[in-house]
């Protein structure tokens, strides 16, 4: 047996049959990092490189039962919280991770709308706020679902800025929030991550052309990545940052629809390297 293991990783998600994001997403990432990666499926999706066509939630009984019996056998550094599938997955989620209150948890708060109905589930986005962000180490919402999570009333929140919707996460128990810039109309992407304190580091990166698919899962999982492998929160946001440009410069399109991030960039042979990220 090697002397050092790699650290692990667990991560609830939803099968992305395209590679693109949910459970393939972080799988890729977790492992292009040197985590060793325990998958707990929570939905099964119809989608392709353009969009999302179905859902089918994983009985909430046997995301429990998936997780359980993992970590009664092996020892994780960190959660990683993506696509939930249901209510009741929300909470079965969140009943597991209040058992190991050391271990950080990562939320990415997605939200999926399918090309039928492009209204997320605002039931869902409640049970995310009520039961998992307080237990949040860090949230990674962009500037809409950040909206969508801090809103308890549709209408409390309709002129609060981004920045004021953070701060509600944090008031609600999260320990971080990041709040990406990737639907921002900025020249660069403004990322910032904010704590009880206000904010804690900001982050600027070049903004590439193309529409992605896969960028939030990237980042968070790269996130959980890099607090497994021991970096101080702050280093390993950062960090994560880096990897995740790294990965949407290098990024390729293998259908009719977005851009897949290359999580194992580094491995590719090339005669030209990506252009080299803003300074923060």
């Amino acid at each position: 047996m090697p002397a050092f293991p790699p650290p692990i990783v667990l991560t609830f998600a939803a099968a992305d049959p395209s590679g693109g994001a949910g459970l393939q997403a972080d799988l890729l990432t977790l492992s292009s990092m040197g985590c060793h990666v325990l998958s707990v499926v929570t939905a099964i999706t119809v989608q392709d490189t353009a969009g999302v066509d179905g859902v089918m939630a994983i009985d909430a009984e046997w995301v429990a039962d998936q997780a359980r019996l993992l970590l009664e056998d092996m020892t994780v550094q960190a959660f990683k919280v993506g696509y939930a599938g249901s209510v009741e997955n929300v909470a079965a989620i969140a009943e597991i991770v209040s058992d190991y209150p050391d271990v950080p948890l990562i939320l990415d708060p997605v939200l999926l709308a399918t090309r039928s109905d492009a209204s997320p589930d605002d039931d869902l986005a409640a049970a995310l706020r009520d039961l998992l962000v307080p237990q949040a180490t860090v949230v990674t919402p962009n500037g809409v679902e950040v909206r969508r999570l801090a809103q308890e009333d549709a209408d409390e929140l309709e002129d609060a800025s981004a920045e004021d919707c953070a701060g509600r996460l944090i008031q609600m128990g999260a320990e971080f929030v990041l709040l990406t810039g990737t639907h921002a109309n900025t020249p660069k992407v403004i990322n910032i991550l904010y704590g009880a304190d206000g904010i804690i580091r900001q982050d600027a990166w070049e903004r590439l052309p193309g529409r992605y698919h896969g960028a939030g899962c990237t980042l968070a999982s790269a996130i959980a990545a890099t607090l497994a492998n021991g970096l101080d929160l702050a280093e390993a946001v950062h960090d994560a940052q880096e990897y995740t440009w790294q990965t949407l410069a290098a990024g390729f399109r293998p259908g009719m629809g977005r851009v897949l991030p290359d999580r194992f960039f580094w491995a590719r042979e090339s005669d030209e390297d990506p252009p080299a990220p803003a300074d923060g």
